[in-house]
């Protein structure tokens, strides 16, 4: 089953004191994300969800019980409970409700090296975190002797091509720092259970999906994109300094998806039906769709044109 959930991985490094605003609007934005860029519908066969990684994952790594689950025991694959005020809210859920898998020390003691004015590598903590499986993860790291922080945003399967995947990226980056710097967060406006029940309604339903937004109530995540998000992203990707050009033409790919209604997931979808409308059966249908798509994917061209 992991082969089947691995996915793409966006990383937005930020400061400490950015960190809550940054996980926080990655965690709202999740929904829209997965339903634009659903990928994966169909599993062993079976036609299910439109981004059936989401599911699969949660399931295929959950091990408790009927009765820790009525108990209140959170599973290691979860999209959270509550917005945060600080990095420091994620590590301690770590702590308090999940048990180390991998009973590993190391020799370093942190405070002692801050206190000799060296930066601790806290083994310790990112092997843990490694082990509990948020959609958007706190990282803590230190690469080239300089400690940061970052938000792991885990949500969307790859491409359908490569030109697919840095739309979805520049979607992501611009409209998580738009948010994120937003003077009214879009978080104190929405509870947390709101954000997550559109995460899975993206995950069910793909590029058809409702979702409810503050100021807004229950919008085709379409439509929403086109009239507000996709102006965010906008402003975002401006902020972070990228080319009109690039900007563009990036996110002129999102635009290409909203108002044609297809995706990677739609496409095959509707490929499937296609050939077994045409006498072939399911297994069939799915070897022929399969074939087309890794054709298609290799020419690069948006999956909103094909």
């Amino acid at each position: 089953p992991e082969a089947a959930c691995t996915s793409t991985q966006f990383h937005v490094q930020t400061s400490p004191d950015q960190f809550a605003e940054y996980w926080n609007a990655s965690q709202a934005i999740a929904s829209i994300q997965v339903a634009l860029a659903a990928n994966a519908p169909y599993l062993l066969g079976k036609e299910l969800w439109r981004e059936t990684r989401i599911p699969l994952f949660e399931q295929a790594t959950d091990t408790r019980s009927e009765e820790l689950k009525e108990q209140g025991v959170r599973p290691r694959v979860w999209f959270g409970e509550r917005w945060i005020t600080s990095i420091f809210d994620l590590f301690e859920e770590n702590v308090r409700y999940f048990p180390a898998l991998l009973p590993i020390t190391e020799d370093e003691d942190p405070l002692a090296v801050l206190d000799a004015g060296g930066i601790p590598q806290l083994h310790e903590l990112r092997l843990h975190n490694g082990t509990v499986y948020r959609w958007n993860r706190p990282i803590y790291d230190v690469v080239a002797g300089a400690p940061h922080v970052r938000v792991e945003n885990r949500v969307l399967a790859a491409g359908p091509t490569v030109v697919d995947t840095l739309a979805n990226a520049a979607f992501y980056f611009g409209l998580v720092r738009a948010l994120a710097e937003d003077d009214r967060p879009l978080w104190s406006q929405m509870s947390f259970s709101a954000a997550e029940e559109n995460f899975h309604v993206g995950a069910r339903d793909g590029i058809d999906a409702q979702v409810y937004w503050p100021g807004v109530g229950q919008v085709a995540a379409t439509e929403l994109t086109l009239r507000r998000l996709l102006p965010q992203a906008r402003e975002g990707l401006v902020s972070w300094g990228v080319q009109t050009e690039e900007v563009d033409r990036l996110l002129g790919i999102i635009e290409g998806r909203c108002l044609t209604g297809r995706n990677g997931a739609s496409w095959y979808r509707d490929q499937v039906r296609a050939h077994q409308d045409a006498g072939a059966d399911r297994a069939e249908a799915l070897r022929l769709t399969l074939l087309e798509y890794r054709t298609r994917m290799h020419s690069n061209e948006p999956v909103h044109t094909w």
